[in-house]
């Protein structure tokens, strides 16, 4: 059986904090970072810029 080997780095996904839906995704290394990221960036759904932070893909 395979495992799954831990690397520092990691996919997460950024989701808007009014619409709460997963818009973005990216890297993060968490050896170097780490809190939470947070970053404003546009909503396509709300048609504005808003706040998106971070959560886990599934």
């Amino acid at each position: 059986m395979a495992t799954k080997k831990k690397t520092a780095v990691e996919l997460i996904a950024l989701q808007c904090t009014e619409c709460k839906r997963k818009n973005y995704t990216t890297a993060k290394n968490r050896r170097n970072i780490q809190e939470k990221l947070e970053f404003k960036k546009y909503c396509p759904f709300d048609r504005k810029h808003t706040v998106h932070k971070e959560t886990k893909i599934k």
